[in-house]
C-alpha cells in the first residue's frame, strides 16, 4: 500500500504542478485503534510556485480526491496550514504528530512543529475536541449501544480535550499517549485497552455496548472538562514568525530545481 500511496502522490504533484512537502496517515490507523477494514486516510501539504500566490486570480487551498474502499487523500496548501496555526487549528497539531509518514522534505515537520508550540490555545483546542465528542454521542443508539467505530470517536476527543485543560499543551495524536493521563489503576483505562484490542478483529460498523462505568466517566469528564475550559482566556496569535517561515519555504521549493532531499518511508 505504501508503494501505491507513493506514486499517487508523484501523480497528484505532476498533474497539479505542485510541490508535496509533507504527507502522512491521519484517522485511526493514526491514533493506534485501526479496524480491519479501516481505510488509509492520506493527508498532505503542498507549495506552489511564487506566481501563484502573487496572481490576483484566487487558488483553491485545499486539493481532494474521490474516495476508494481503502484510499482517501486530501491535501492543504502550506498558506492555508500556516493560517490555521495562527488560529490554533486542532487538525493541525494532531497532523504534525502522526507516527505514519509516507514522504517528507527533509527538516519540514520538525521546524514547523517547534513552531507549532507558540499557538497553542487550550480553550480552543479543549472545545474543538469536547464537540467533536458530543456529536459522536448523539450517534449513541437506545440501550447505550454504539457502533465501536463512533466509541472511539467519543474516547480520544474527551481525553485529548482532559489533556490540554489538565496539562496546558497541545495533545497527543495517539491513544497509547493520551491515555497516559488516566492513572493506571483506573478500570476505566482497563476497559479502554480491552475495546482497543477488540475493534482490530471488529468491522468500524460492529456495535458495542456502552457499560455503566465507561458511561460514567464519559459522562464526568464531559461535564468536567466543559465547565474547566469555560474559565479559560481566548489567545490572539501574532503572524511575524509564520510568515517568515512561509517566505523561507517558498524561496526553497519555487520550483528552481534545487530541492532539498525528501526523505521516504520504507
Amino acid at each position: 500500500m505504501k508503494t501505491i500511496i507513493a506514486e499517487k502522490l508523484k501523480e497528484i504533484e505532476r498533474a497539479n504542478g505542485i510541490k508535496i512537502v509533507f504527507a502522512y496517515e491521519s484517522g485511526s490507523r493514526a491514533w493506534g485503534f485501526p479496524s480491519p477494514d479501516s481505510d488509509y486516510d492520506v493527508r498532505f501539504v503542498y507549495i506552489r510556485n511564487v506566481n501563484d500566490y502573487l496572481s490576483v486570480k484566487e487558488v483553491d487551498g485545499h486539493l481532494s480526491f474521490p474516495i476508494t474502499d481503502e484510499l482517501d487523500v486530501y491535501g492543504w496548501d502550506l498558506k492555508k496550514v500556516l493560517q490555521l496555526m495562527n488560529k490554533s487549528n486542532t487538525t493541525i497539531f494532531e497532523w504534525l504528530q502522526s507516527p505514519e509518514v509516507y514522504c517528507e522534505e527533509k527538516g519540514f515537520r520538525e521546524t514547523l512543529w517547534q513552531l507549532s508550540q507558540g499557538f497553542f490555545s487550550e480553550r480552543s483546542n479543549a472545545f474543538h475536541y469536547l464537540g467533536i465528542a458530543k456529536s459522536a454521542l448523539l450517534t449513541m443508539e437506545e440501550g447505550n449501544e454504539i457502533k465501536i467505530k463512533k466509541l472511539f470517536y467519543i474516547l480520544r476527543p474527551l481525553l485529548a480535550a482532559k489533556w490540554c485543560v489538565e496539562k496546558e499543551t497541545i495533545a497527543p495524536m495517539t491513544m497509547e499517549k493520551l491515555l497516559t493521563v488516566l492513572p493506571d489503576e483506573a478500570k476505566v483505562k482497563t476497559t479502554i485497552l480491552k475495546l482497543i484490542k477488540q475493534k482490530e478483529t471488529a468491522k468500524e460498523a460492529d456495535k458495542v455496548m456502552i457499560t455503566e462505568e465507561l458511561s460514567d466517566f464519559i459522562k464526568t469528564t464531559f461535564e468536567k472538562t466543559t465547565e474547566a475550559v469555560k474559565s479559560v482566556g481566548k489567545d490572539i496569535f501574532e503572524t511575524e514568525s509564520l510568515d517568515a517561515f512561509f517566505q523561507t519555504m517558498l524561496k526553497r521549493y519555487d520550483n528552481t530545481g534545487n530541492k532539498r532531499k525528501r526523505t521516504a518511508a520504507v
